[in-house]
């Protein structure tokens, strides 16, 4: 069972790399770009026929080592 996470940071929190990017966009002409946010993206297959099992898995993946949940917020999506 295949899963991606995308982790991004949570809305208040400075994103100093998104904002370098949105600088960037703006000096190559990239006039109407209102916000950036940069993140990471995450793709993890378990050996799982469980779905609510398997889930349950990735979040405590999420929560104990792969996002920063003071800072970050993350969203799990299953691949098909």
């Amino acid at each position: 069972m295949k899963f991606t996470i995308s982790i991004t940071l949570k809305k208040g929190v400075l994103d100093p790399q998104g904002l370098a990017i949105k600088n960037s966009l703006t000096t190559s002409g990239f006039q109407n770009i209102n916000d950036v946010k940069q993140g990471k993206l995450i793709e993890i297959d378990i050996n799982e026929q469980n779905y609510d099992y398997a889930r349950k898995e990735v979040i405590k993946m999420c929560d104990k080592l792969l996002a920063n949940t003071v800072i970050e917020d993350y969203k799990i999506t299953l691949n098909q």
